[in-house]
């Protein structure tokens, strides 16, 4: 009997082991990915090991404990219904795989509860484990409602364009355009969709919008949701479209850099610096003393051939000689010497020149007198030659 209970222990005991690995090998077949947990259930303050495999090689994941899911339906309260803050991120290794730790926390919402592990970035992906956290509330899920049921049927898609004031900081917006169609037995009368838009890591933020209209069963419908973002908004966005509480598809949207507002702040600092220094210099300007300018200067009109050319009186070397011991004698001044003028032309008139004086002219210079008018008559010339005779 011995023998046989312990050959009964080693078979369970190689069923446990064996059942995880052949999970995981049908996970990995069906080519989804999957999560093990090292424990079904721990208490605050503990933590377990989540091991993965199947993802996308290097790919960024978020873990999470949520409340008021289990994987069938899904995480019914979106990450609202998760401990965002006690959540850890892992990225995939080249295969595919990941195992790391994760604290054990409370969820805002009551279990059941599973651990939710899901893509960052990249095409979406996710997978749910069922977990137990010791000491917290449990309570039944809520009713899933019968009748009519929107399942997303094509690819959603952008549309619109970037206009001139977006380049300038406006806020981008487009229409997220997709097609439903009610997979249920019930119409489904102006349904009530969230639209939500993350940022890199960060999670998104969603915002309800209503959709005017009914759908019948069997039939389909094409919807238009506005989207927009902030003002000055660029770089990798994401909009997710929720209907029910499940995540219906995921659009990335790539927004460019507003390059209108660079300019702006650059031509910015050109300019305030230039108006200041303008009017800087022009207070100082006003404020600096005038310089008194006294008299006007006169400009005195120099004319070269108007000048009074006058001769200047010539010194005889000889009277600067004086002998050593005698004293010296005053100098006296010679009368100059006047210019003989040039005979005149008989067609010549009797102009002004500044070495002649109003009483000898040209006409008078002729006639061999250059000084006062004398008596040259013949009868003067006798008496003056018999007087010298006698």
């Amino acid at each position: 009997m011995s023998v046989k209970v312990r050959m009964a222990a080693l078979g369970a005991a190689l069923a446990l082991v064996l059942v995880p690995a052949v999970g995981t090998a049908a996970v990995a077949a069906d080519g989804k990915p999957g999560v093990r947990l090292s424990a079904s259930q721990a208490g605050t303050g503990g933590s377990i090991t989540v091991t993965g495999s199947g993802w996308r090689p290097k790919a960024l994941l978020m873990m999470l404990i949520c409340g008021q899911s289990v994987p069938s339906r899904g995480v019914i309260g979106g990450t609202n219904s998760c401990a965002n803050a006690d959540g850890r991120a892992v990225t995939t290794d080249a295969k595919g795989d990941f195992s790391k730790r994760l604290p054990v926390a409370e969820p805002p919402k009551p279990c059941p509860c599973v651990v939710h592990v899901a893509t960052v970035t990249g095409e979406k992906a996710e997978a749910d484990a069922i977990f137990m956290v010791a000491g917290h509330s449990v309570e039944p899920l809520p009713k899933e409602e019968s009748g009519g049921r929107l399942s997303v049927l094509t690819d959603t898609r952008l549309d619109g364009s970037d206009g001139l004031l977006t380049w300038f900081g406006s806020p981008p917006s487009r229409t997220l355009v997709f097609t439903v169609g009610n997979v249920g037995t019930a119409p489904v009368k102006n349904p009530l969709f969230q639209v939500g838009t993350s940022h890199g890591v960060f999670a998104p933020q969603w915002e309800e919008q209503q959709w005017r209209g009914t759908i019948a069963p069997g039939r389909k419908a094409q919807i238009k949701l506005p989207v927009e973002l902030s003002a000055g908004a660029h770089g990798d966005y994401s909009v997710s479209l929720k209907y029910g509480g499940k995540v219906l598809a995921e659009q990335p949207w790539g927004v460019g850099r507003p390059w209108g507002v660079t300019v702006f702040w650059i031509l910015l600092c050109l300019v305030v610096p230039a108006a200041v220094f303008r009017a800087g210099m022009a207070v100082v300007d006003r404020v600096r003393p005038r310089r008194s300018t006294g008299r006007a200067r006169r400009r005195v009109l120099r004319l070269p051939g108007l000048a009074l050319r006058l001769p200047r009186p010539a010194l005889s070397p000889a009277s600067d000689d004086t002998a050593p011991g005698r004293p010296a004698a005053p100098k006296t001044r010679k009368a100059p010497k006047r210019r003989t003028a040039p005979p005149a032309s008989s067609n010549s008139t009797n102009p002004t020149l500044p070495w002649f004086t109003p009483d000898n002219g040209p006409e008078t210079a002729a006639n061999g007198q250059l000084s006062a008018p004398q008596d040259n008559s013949p009868t003067t010339r006798t008496s003056q030659t018999r007087k010298g005779h006698t």
